[in-house]
């Protein structure tokens, strides 16, 4: 992240070292020493590119979860194929077939249960709690005292 934003960034430094350990999870078991510090190396990189990206597409991922889990796990089951003991095209081709069945069950899945919970009770908050904090309204207690709208 320093090369890219010229300055050192706490919470990029903790995404970039869980996005390699997630980046390592699918092949732990078939990679060396050697190569899980590889994939943890590119998994970090990979990390710091993503939320770069995700931020730059507005999209909502204020902890960069999206960017550790998803692209670098994606990265870290391809990375079954490319090294370690199985590696060879028909192992990576396994392995892509493996990312597209999953992601297909994820989004059915995710799709159907919010549908339903959408239909049923609701997905949003009112406009009054989103606004004021959920903090305050289902705990109690204000998480970011510093933090106030101006009630003029």
């Amino acid at each position: 992240s320093y090369i890219k934003f010229r300055s050192y960034d706490v919470t990029m430094i903790l995404n970039g070292v869980l996005a390699g350990l997630v980046g390592i999870t699918a092949g732990a078991d078939v990679m060396s020493p050697n190569e899980a510090m590889i994939i943890g190396a590119i998994s970090g990189g990979i990390c710091v590119i993503a939320i770069s990206t995700i931020d730059r597409l507005k999209l909502d991922d204020p902890v960069g979860a999206i960017s550790v889990h998803l692209v670098c796990g994606v990265f870290g089951t391809l990375a079954v194929g490319i090294f370690g003991d199985k590696a060879s095209l028909a192992q990576l081709w396994i392995q892509a077939k493996a990312i597209m069945i999953i992601g297909a069950f994820c989004c059915s899945t995710s799709f159907v249960i919010l549908y339903a919970i959408k239909k049923s009770m609701g997905l949003r908050v009112t406009k009054r709690e989103e606004i004021e904090g959920l903090d305050t309204h289902e705990h109690g207690m204000t998480a970011y005292p510093d933090f106030r709208l101006n009630e003029h």
